[in-house]
């Protein structure tokens, strides 16, 4: 790539959204700021108070970061090349960008399916649950977790960067890894194929466990009262929520990088492309913090602390 890094791709998308350029900066800037907000809220209040610092309150920490970290690699980006009028992207930004959205991505999945066994064992195995997720064993899933999509995405993307580019354009918000390689000066189809390997590998291990977790939770609950059944239930839909909502937003990306979307409007594509990033990104701070009764009320006394809402309305959600 070192002799084609003075090339620049143009964003082709932004040439659409340049009447209401100044519309779509302060609403890309408004969700960045909210995401940032909602997430390093819950981060705070977890890594301040010993007491939300269980196995569960942990992933939910990373899934946190994760999203800061995603939101970081796309709306900044997006937002500057609004602001110019040749929409043209680095091919060294453009590749940065590649690796921090897909790292993202499979993080993302990574994380989701930490969160899936540590409600199978909290449900299958309540009496052994401080065993089984003790502190070491819990770093080591954080760590494993954290690296894992680095290490398996790395190894793709070190094929991308050693191709040359003569291609100009990209038909997209921001650069994947896909696109990238279309620009190719050389025919380049092979990384395609072994993309969809990759993506067995940064996909297979983590649907197995979440089938596997999910699998051995509906059979005790089967097993169990009506009442315990709907309790146990209650822990897990805070993540379900979290899961559907990140897998339909991976598939549409996928889908849409893969095939020809020529037929959808633009506005379409612009909301699907962005889908992956922005609402869960949003939501999940949203679905933990009220989800999870223990946060809720740290999250309510805060608000108390600070007199952000009137303490009536904060019992009523305290006891919601």
């Amino acid at each position: 790539m070192d002799n084609t890094t003075a090339l620049t791709f143009t964003l082709t998308v932004y040439a659409i959204m340049e009447n209401h350029r100044n519309g779509f900066f302060f609403l890309f800037l408004l969700l960045y700021v909210v995401s940032v907000f909602l997430n390093g809220l819950l981060i705070s209040l977890i890594l301040q108070n010993k007491t939300l610092q269980q196995p569960m309150n942990v992933f939910v920490t990373m899934l946190c970061f994760n999203e800061i970290y995603g939101s970081s690699s796309l709306l900044p980006s997006v937002m500057s090349v609004l602001l110019t009028h040749r929409h043209e992207i680095s091919v060294k930004w453009c590749a940065a960008q590649v690796f921090l959205l897909h790292t993202y991505a499979s993080a993302q999945f990574c994380i989701l399916a930490l969160m899936g066994y540590d409600r199978f064992v909290a449900i299958c195995y309540p009496l052994h649950y401080n065993t089984i997720m003790s502190h070491p064993k819990m770093m080591k899933l954080v760590v494993c977790g954290g690296l894992y999509p680095f290490i398996v995405f790395g190894s793709l993307f070190s094929l991308t960067i050693k191709l040359r580019f003569c291609g100009k354009t990209i038909p997209k918000l921001y650069c994947v890894n896909m696109e990238l390689v279309k620009n190719a000066c050389s025919n380049a189809s092979h990384i395609s194929i072994v993309g969809l390997v990759f993506i067995l590998f940064l996909v297979a291990p983590q649907v197995s466990m979440i089938a596997f977790s999910y699998g051995h939770i509906a059979r005790v609950c089967k097993k169990l009262p009506k009442q315990s059944q709907s309790n146990a239930l209650k822990t897990c839909i805070p993540h379900l929520l979290s899961l559907l909502n990140y897998t339909i937003g991976a598939l549409v990306e996928i889908i849409q990088t893969r095939l020809n979307m020529s037929r959808v409007s633009v506005q379409v594509r612009i909301f699907l492309s962005l889908y992956f990033v922005i609402i869960p990104s949003v939501a999940n701070p949203v679905l933990y913090g009220m989800g999870s009764h223990i946060i809720r009320v740290h999250i309510m006394k805060l608000l108390i602390k600070h007199r952000m809402l009137p303490s009536k309305v904060v019992k009523k959600v305290i006891t919601a």
